[in-house]
Order: structure tokens, then C-alpha cells, then sequence
């Protein structure tokens, strides 16, 4: 398989080889970055982006990071918070007509991106086995904005009381971009752009369809199903809850960015980054959008030919990122950098 590496600089040898022994020995198609402050430590591009034309990977192709995405979701919403055009306890039936259809009435802002509004999911990922087998139940191609979403999140029942616990909600995501619609006037996607990857840097993330992908974005794949493609399995283009695509270096602009200030007020961020609510005992918690863990936060995503996740601790400038276009070939990276970095392991 073709592969290509770039500027390992700055990490012992030993560090090197013990990454590039796992990315190797489980044949991974993707790239990982490490880096702290601005000083690169590790960054190494591996496998095929488009296999049927042979196109390797390199460290400026986008990745699509699937959940990830919430991150940029809920830096948006925060945003119309800070300017005052939406408040986080106002409930999404006030400010989105129909909400009262699809969740309970008590169902706030807040709720929804700390996954505590109790509401029935779409893609209940508990509840599925096997996430390359598993059919949504409107066509992946008429999925291409927010409000196509909407047959999938009628008629669910509600888990539990808003505000009593956790649980991880895409449908919840979904809303929210709704929610982005209906305050700013503006379609999501160019919400997203203006508000917070445009004032990050981030020139190449973007909401790409998976039936138009650019020559410099990778194309998803299913290794365990014979290397077929992903897009017959996700959206063609997600809305809220997944669909962006981004690049390794576009990762590591988000959270130099979002730590500056230069996204929202460092007050906000603040919130942002405080738990809502805790996942499971001395482990990872949630705030508003990210992931909480060891004075750390991360994003993290999983789809059929997705598997994606960007750790960054303000206090040392640390940021790791592994972005892959299989379903599962992020993960044993992960647990490799974990375990060389334990600042940054996932529980607490």
C-alpha cells in the first residue's frame, strides 16, 4: 500500500518507532499529528485516500470527522449565546416552531448540548451492533440539510426526564442546527463557516458532499466489508450532529484558536469547557459540545469509514490528532498515543 511520511521531528526515537510500529502493523489510511504549542513532534500521513485511482493520503487531505462535528455545532450555537440572541436555558420550543414535536417541552438549549435532554435518537448508537450494517431509515441521499432530517427524528419517545442524566444524542445535534437556522436567518452550514471556521483559520473544513468529494478529501472506507465505500451508509451531507470534513493542521487551528479567544470570549469557552455532567464514575465527563477529560478536552467521531479524534490541554499546548477513512483505524493509534501521552488518555 502506498504510503508517505512527513517531519517527524521533535519526539526520541523511541516514541517514533513505537507509533510508526502500530500505524504500520494495523495497516493504517490516515494521519496522525502530534504537536505541542507550535513545535510539531510527530506528523505522518499513511495509506490511500481514493483506492481505486491510488491516490495516497497526505497531511492536507480532509477527512470527514463525523461527530467531531458537534464541536463545531455547539461553538456556533454559543456564539448567537454570546451576542445575546439566544439564551442557554431558553427552551427549543421557543425559538424553533415545531420543536414541541419532537421533544419535550422542558427540553433547553443547554440540555441538548450537554446530551441530557432525555430525547429519542435517530442513530441510538447503543442500540446498534454493528454500525456498518445498520440502514437509517430515509435514503442517505436525501439527507443534505438539517431540516431533511426531520422525518428521522419524529415519533421517538423520550429516554428520561430533561436534565436527569446523560446520554449521547445525535437527534439532539440535529435540532440544534435547526435551532442555528431559525435564530440567525442563515443557513447552517454558512453559520458555521462565518462564525467559527473562518475566524479559526480553518480554510479547508468544510461540509462536502459525499457524492462530490474534491480530489483532496478521502473517500470513506469499509475494510472489513471488502474495502467497499461508505456512501451507501452515512448522509450525503450531515447536518449538525456529523458531516464536516476537515484536515489534520485545520484540527490544531480549532483549538489554538478556540483557546485565544479568537472564536468566542475566553468567558464562554469557560462554560464551555465546565462539566455539565459526568459519563460514568472516574471517567470521562461532558461540557457543551466536548469531550472532558485530565485538564483536557477532546472531539471524537465514528461512522462506517470514519473513525476520528483531536485531544488538545490548554495547560501544556499539547494536541493530538488521528484522522482516518476507515471505520476503525483511529483507534488503536489512540490507545498507542494514550499510553505515551497519559496527560490526554480519555478517562480521568
Amino acid at each position: 500500500m502506498a504510503w508517505v511520511v512527513y517531519g517527524m521531528a521533535g519526539m526520541s526515537d523511541s516514541f517514533s518507532s513505537r507509533l510508526d510500529r502500530v500505524i504500520d502493523e494495523t495497516d493504517f489510511s490516515g494521519v496522525v499529528h502530534i504537536a505541542r504549542a507550535e513545535r510539531i513532534l510527530y506528523s505522518r500521513a499513511r495509506g490511500l485516500a481514493d483506492r481505486a485511482r491510488g491516490v495516497p493520503n497526505t497531511l492536507d487531505t480532509q477527512f470527514a470527522i463525523a461527530s467531531g462535528t458537534k464541536g463545531l455545532t455547539a461553538l456556533a450555537v454559543m456564539s448567537l449565546v454570546a451576542e445575546g440572541r439566544l439564551a442557554l436555558d431558553a427552551t427549543a420550543e421557543s425559538v424553533l416552531e415545531g420543536a414541541g414535536d419532537l421533544v419535550d417541552p422542558a427540553v433547553t438549549v443547554r440540555h441538548l448540548l450537554a446530551h441530557t435532554s432525555g430525547m429519542g435518537d435517530y442513530l441510538d448508537e447503543d442500540a446498534i451492533a454493528d454500525i456498518e450494517d445498520h440502514v437509517l431509515e430515509v435514503p442517505v441521499h436525501r439527507l443534505a440539510s438539517p431540516a431533511d432530517f426531520l422525518p428521522l427524528l419524529r415519533g421517538r419517545s423520550a429516554k428520561f426526564q430533561p436534565g436527569t442524566r446523560f446520554a449521547y444524542c445525535n437527534s439532539g445535534y440535529v435540532l440544534l442546527a435547526l435551532v442555528i437556522e431559525a435564530v440567525s436567518g442563515r443557513s447552517y452550514y454558512d453559520v458555521v463557516k462565518e462564525r467559527v471556521t473562518a475566524p479559526a483559520g480553518m480554510q479547508a473544513t468544510a461540509f462536502l458532499r459525499l457524492d462530490k468529494l474534491p480530489d483532496e478529501a478521502a473517500i470513506g472506507y469499509l475494510p472489513n466489508r471488502g474495502w467497499r465505500t461508505n456512501d451507501a451508509h452515512v448522509p450525503v451531507r450531515g447536518a449538525g450532529d456529523g458531516g464536516a470534513y476537515a484536515t489534520a493542521g485545520d484540527t490544531a487551528r480549532l483549538w489554538r484558536a478556540l483557546f485565544a479567544g479568537q472564536i468566542l470570549p475566553l468567558a464562554i469557552v469557560t462554560e464551555i469547557v465546565r462539566p455539565q455532567h459526568s459519563v460514568a464514575p472516574n471517567s470521562r465527563g461532558y461540557g457543551l459540545g466536548f469531550w472532558l477529560t485530565n485538564d483536557g478536552v477532546f472531539l471524537e467521531g465514528s461512522d462506517p469509514g470514519i473513525s476520528f479524534r483531536s485531544t488538545f490541554k490548554p495547560s501544556t499546548g499539547l494536541l493530538c490528532s488521528v484522522l482516518s477513512n476507515t471505520t476503525s483505524g483511529a483507534w488503536p493509534v489512540v490507545k498507542e498515543i494514550e499510553a505515551l501521552f497519559p496527560e490526554i488518555s480519555s478517562e480521568r
